[in-house]
């Protein structure tokens, strides 16, 4: 229908807050708080509480968090019941403003506890978490909309639900970008994975053979770039979906990658039209579902600080565009160097390998010691913090405290580590010469990394490196 003086055309800001089903929503807070009750109990399943926060004596925190510690005795047990309780009530909507905003604090307060435990997925977690607080998930089927009839309502603002889209939106989007590079578009790490997989039913004979290895590599960055638009057009949407089913089942069983794959699959079916959740149940009654409507005035406790809103989603979409940007003001290769690798959606990306020794001197006393990582570290923080020269840097300075501590004053700590990104032979990953203690942690380019010189290697040749593996986050 054409816009007329009875039909005005709707401004971005009236589209913004048009009613839309609250099903949707509903559905995925549901999911949310279910998958996350699942994580919780595996971590207790696979004993990862002890294993990551209790047993480790040494926690690699973020820049500007060294303050976050674990909880001592069994706090950090408390804190795991707790966050399983919080996704209950979240999942049946029990308490949902208060359950939503101490979940997201009490899961980033888990995920800032040691950059070793990073992974993209709990990032996401983390994102999403904080959005639930925002949108009015618990308005229809939760114990707060029982409990309290006023709270009742069937549609929300169509921002809510156009917020959790983009969110996963970016996270497809920038994972796309992120494949475009040299690495992947050549095949690696992805040649190196398949080839260890071979045994997977039906496909893995033919693991070994290029073509299948390029589906994977070009199936991956197209899938990651276009599932998006694709979801957003009606003629497309089933086609895409499908196919995204079928990226995070051959995920799930190709990669360990816990929650992620059922995650993603479960914020994917938000591209579907607002009311098909309501549609459907009403289907399955045999039952005609109701219409929602799309031009009724949207209620009024919505209408009041629209422009406040306005504010918060420009600024929020603006950090998630230029999050995943930022490793681009950083010199050389981000997959070998990391400055900028994290928080920007590079998952899967790299297969990284090293081994280090640490000297700690005082020349005035002559003082010579050779530590090795791993018997200060459990094997998943070494093998992470080898490939990562910003931790490479912490442990470094964890060395020199602990001689100050011992009596022995200032001491130099260097590190000789050697490593290989994708399969390239071995090569420096940070300055041997450079006395690591005296290095202050910043945000800022690291002129103490080398510079990533050896070429990938050629398809079929035979491994040129050893140590332990880091696939990817």
């Amino acid at each position: 229908m054409q816009p007329t003086e009875t039909t005005p055309r709707r401004t971005l800001r009236d589209r913004l807050f048009a009613p839309v089903d609250i099903a949707f929503l509903v559905f995925f807070r549901i999911a949310f708080g279910a998958i996350m009750l699942w994580e919780v109990w595996r971590y207790f399943a696979y004993d990862r509480i002890k294993r990551y926060y209790i047993t480790p004596d040494i926690h690699f925190t973020y820049y500007g968090f060294e303050w976050v510690k674990p909880w001592e005795g069994d706090g950090m047990y408390l804190h795991f019941y707790a966050l399983g309780f919080l996704a209950l009530c979240i999942t049946i909507g029990a308490c949902y403003r208060v359950a939503t905003t101490l979940f997201f604090l009490g899961f980033a307060y888990v995920f800032l506890l040691d950059q070793t435990n990073y992974l993209n997925h709990f990032y996401l977690v983390t994102l999403l978490a904080f959005l639930l607080i925002i949108v009015p998930a618990h308005r229809a089927f939760s114990v707060d909309a029982w409990l309290r009839p006023r709270l009742r309502s069937s549609v929300v603002p169509a921002w809510t639900l156009g917020l959790l889209r983009a969110q996963i939106g970016c996270a497809y989007f920038f994972g796309g970008i992120a494949k475009i590079s040299p690495d992947w578009l050549q095949g690696e790490p992805m040649r190196m994975w398949l080839a260890k997989r071979t045994d997977f039913p039906v496909l893995g004979p033919y693991f070994h053979e290029e073509w299948m290895i390029y589906i994977f590599v070009l199936g991956g960055l197209l899938l990651d770039l276009l599932i998006v638009p694709l979801l957003l057009w009606r003629r497309t949407r089933l086609l895409a979906f499908l196919a995204g089913v079928g990226f995070h089942l051959m995920n799930s069983q190709l990669f360990s990658i816990g929650i992620f794959p059922w995650l993603m699959l479960c914020a994917t079916l938000l591209f579907f039209p607002h009311d098909l959740p309501r549609r459907l149940w009403h289907a399955l009654r045999r039952k005609a579902a109701p219409a929602t409507p799309d031009e009724t005035p949207v209620h009024s406790v919505w209408s009041r600080g629209q422009t406040v809103v306005l504010v918060f989603l420009t600024v929020y979409l603006a950090v998630q565009v230029l999050m995943p940007l930022r490793h681009f003001a950083y010199p050389g290769n981000a997959d070998w160097t990391e400055e900028g690798h994290r928080f920007a959606w590079h998952m899967k990306l790299r297969s990284k390998r090293a081994s280090a020794m640490f000297m700690i001197t005082q020349p005035a006393t002559g003082l010579a010691i050779d530590v090795y990582p791993e018997d200060t570290l459990n094997s998943r923080q070494c093998d992470k913090m080898l490939t990562h020269p910003d931790m490479i840097l912490q442990f470094c300075h964890r060395l020199a405290e602990e001689m100050r501590q011992r009596g022995h004053g200032q001491v130099e700590v260097r590190a000789e580590v050697m490593a290989s990104l994708n399969g390239r032979e071995r090569q420096l990953l940070v300055d041997p010469t450079v006395d690591l203690a005296k290095e202050k942690r910043s945000l800022a380019p690291a002129p103490w990394i080398m510079p990533l010189t050896k070429p990938l290697p050629r398809p079929g040749s035979s491994p040129r490196n050893s140590g332990p593996e880091l696939a990817g986050d």
